[in-house]
């Protein structure tokens, strides 16, 4: 006899487990609802007009960007034309002063680097603001009167005396600012503005020393020259044509600045063509590039930074110290320029 199939057989065996499942009801929830907390999550969603397409994630990045672009800075002709005007008289004073010191006769130049150089203190400290402004300014002061001094008094001409006056007068305005505690945490940020207006200062004092030099005054006149040209050209430049915009934030054009130097250069050709021997028209382009170069790039630095202190919301200083502050970093930095080009080249 055959054993009897079991009623069993055929029969999945999961299947009662899987209705006794459906059949139970399903345990409460314990927990937060994540569906919920995700639609919490999310922003708001808006809706969508009749007619109007659907809106796609790049479309809200492009908003979103068009937004944080701030429109570029309004170029104001009649205030490029105002330093232009500046930075020609300027040349003109300096040149006129150069040409007017001889031996025994150095008083009345002296006096016109002394007040260039008080007009570069006001404006420089006005627009840095290093910690201790005042402290600054009168020990850039003093080390600029110790240079000048130095130039005209000391018995050989030479850049030592100055670099001793620049060294002193840095040291001298860091210790200032370190006496005070408010000033304390600033002074390492503020190294580079006190180090740049202690260096301008003591530079002018270089033309009094290319004075006593021989062709040193043809020097300055050239150097000089060069650089007032390339400063006056640039700014009339960006008065007709600022384009193309450098930087949103810098109201300056790239025309003026390679117009500038290119003048500037052509310049101081010219009067090296009519000035007397060591000097030819290679010669005196070439010193002329380096000043009317190094002019127009200390005079687009200088707007770079006014542009990043405003940008990190320094709020603005003096109008007026603000726009001067550029051609007075360009003079500076043409006659620091025109000590060693005078000795390498003539």
């Amino acid at each position: 006899m055959y054993p009897s199939t079991p009623p069993e057989t055929g029969r999945d065996p999961w299947a009662d487990d899987d209705a006794d499942r459906s059949d139970r009801a399903p345990a409460p929830r314990t927990g937060p609802d994540d569906t919920g907390e995700r639609r919490g999550r999310g922003r708001p969603r808006r809706f969508r007009k009749s007619g109007e397409p659907a809106r796609r994630p790049d479309d809200e990045v492009d908003a979103v960007e068009d937004e944080e672009d701030e429109p570029p800075v309004e170029v104001r002709p009649p205030l490029a034309l105002a330093v232009a005007g500046f930075a020609a008289l300027l040349c003109l004073g300096l040149v006129l002063g150069a040409q007017t010191a001889g031996p025994g006769h150095r008083l009345p130049f002296a006096v016109i680097v002394l007040g260039v150089q008080i007009l570069f203190i006001l404006a420089w400290t006005m627009a840095a603001r290093p910690p201790a402004l005042l402290v600054v300014a009168v020990v850039s002061a003093g080390a600029g009167v110790v240079a000048d001094v130095a130039a005209v008094r000391s018995a050989e001409a030479g850049a030592g005396p100055l670099g001793y006056a620049a060294v002193g007068g840095f040291v001298l305005a860091v210790l200032g600012q370190l006496v005070r505690r408010v000033d304390r945490r600033r002074v390492t940020d503020s190294l580079g503005a006190t180090l740049l207006t202690v260096l301008g200062v003591v530079a002018f004092a270089g033309l009094l020393v290319l004075g006593r030099i021989p062709a040193g005054t043809q020097a300055v006149t050239v150097c000089l020259a060069a650089a007032g040209v390339a400063l006056t050209v640039a700014r009339l430049t960006d008065a007709v044509l600022p384009w193309p915009r450098l930087a949103p934030q810098v109201p300056r054009g790239a025309a003026g600045v390679v117009a500038g130097a290119m003048v500037g250069t052509l310049a101081s050709a010219v009067f090296g063509s009519y000035l007397v021997a060591p000097f030819t028209p290679t010669r005196a382009a070439l010193i002329g590039l380096l000043a009317a170069v190094s002019a127009v790039l200390t005079d687009l630095a200088v707007g770079y930074a006014e542009a990043g202190r405003l940008m990190a919301g320094e709020p603005p200083t003096m109008w007026i110290a603000r726009h001067l502050q550029g051609p007075l970093g360009g003079f500076a930095t043409a006659a620091a320029a025109a000590y060693p080009m005078c000795l390498l080249l003539l």
